[in-house]
Formats: C-alpha cells, sequence, structure tokens
C-alpha cells in the first residue's frame, strides 16, 4: 500500500449496485488487451493498437498506478476508469499547470448503453471527493464523442474550453470538488 498525499493505495474495493472497481490484476489482462486492440474502443482515441504489438508489450502483471481501477461486473473486467495527477509526466495543452486530475475510461464495446460507465465514473469521483476534497477534476474527450459529451454533462462536467488536438475538435470540461453527486 501507498500513500500520496491524503490518498492511500490501493483502496478498498469500491463497490456500486452492480460493479466492483478494484485495482488491476493479472487475470484483467486479456480485456486489457481487447480493450486496447478495439477499433470500437480506440474510434476517438487515435485508433485501435495492433493485438500482436499489445501482447508483447504488456506486462503479465499491471503496474500499479495511483488512480487506475478495473471495472467489474460479474467477476469480468468490462473497463478502467483512471484518474490521472495531470503534473509535469502528464501535461496537456489545456491548463497545463493547473494541478487537476484528469478522468479517464475504457469500457469493453458489449459493455456499452447499459449505465456502467456513469456509475463506475460516479463511484471513482466520489472515492475521489473523499480522498482529495480540495482538487476538481477535468475531462477531455473529441466533440464528435457524443456519448462521452452526454456522460461528461450527466457527471457534473462543465465546459472549459474547446481546443484542436489530433486532428479533431476536442472538449474541456471540469468539475469543481463542490459538484454534487450524480
Amino acid at each position: 500500500m501507498t500513500e500520496t498525499g491524503s490518498v492511500t493505495w490501493p483502496p478498498a474495493p469500491i463497490r456500486t449496485e452492480r460493479l466492483v472497481l478494484r485495482e488491476p490484476e493479472a487475470r484483467d489482462r486479456a480485456a486489457i488487451i481487447e480493450l486496447l486492440a478495439s477499433p470500437e474502443v480506440g474510434a476517438y482515441l487515435g485508433g485501435p493498437r495492433a493485438r500482436d504489438e499489445l501482447e508483447r508489450a504488456l506486462p503479465q502483471t499491471p503496474e500499479r498506478r495511483l488512480g487506475r481501477f478495473a471495472v467489474e461486473l460479474d467477476g469480468a473486467m468490462i473497463g478502467t476508469v483512471e484518474l490521472n495527477r495531470r503534473n509535469a509526466e502528464h501535461l496537456s495543452q489545456v491548463r497545463p499547470d493547473a494541478g487537476e486530475a484528469e478522468l479517464g475510461y475504457l469500457f469493453l464495446p458489449q459493455a456499452w448503453g447499459h449505465g456502467y460507465a456513469a456509475e463506475a465514473c460516479a463511484a471513482v469521483l466520489g472515492w475521489f471527493a473523499d480522498a482529495r476534497p480540495d482538487r476538481s477534476v477535468v475531462l477531455c474527450t473529441q466533440t464528435a464523442n457524443d456519448r462521452s459529451m452526454r456522460l461528461a454533462a450527466r457527471l457534473g462536467f462543465t465546459e472549459v474550453q474547446l481546443y484542436e488536438a489530433w486532428g479533431a475538435e476536442q472538449w474541456m470540461g471540469i468539475r469543481s470538488p463542490a459538484a454534487p453527486p450524480v
């Protein structure tokens, strides 16, 4: 277990009505490869990665990283949710020095349309609000990604800026520490 500021990692698994959010484990490797190799998942992320490259590059056991959760449904991983600290190693061209955490998520296509992303992201945002009540969270997505834009609104993110990156219009929203739970 590591402690960074007031955040102890890994936390106890977070349980929602349907999901368990926990630290990624070796048993999640096949689902992680499926996520990263999926053309549907990669559509707004620069495209899928080659499965054989992923098989060679991904370690058998995921590296421990503060803020990374595997999302489990009925014992199987269906996605990931991450809160990455925006710092010198993780800078964006938008508000690079603001020090917020950035919410990111990936779900297998068969998990889409069931509300799992909203449920999992809301749980992680709640955990983070308890751990770091003074910190805002940002979310960036392509404006063309209708599902992510709807989820951002549902989670209480408000627009900060539109910008161009990776050949497409991007949207950045912020959720203040005082934002009400979803």
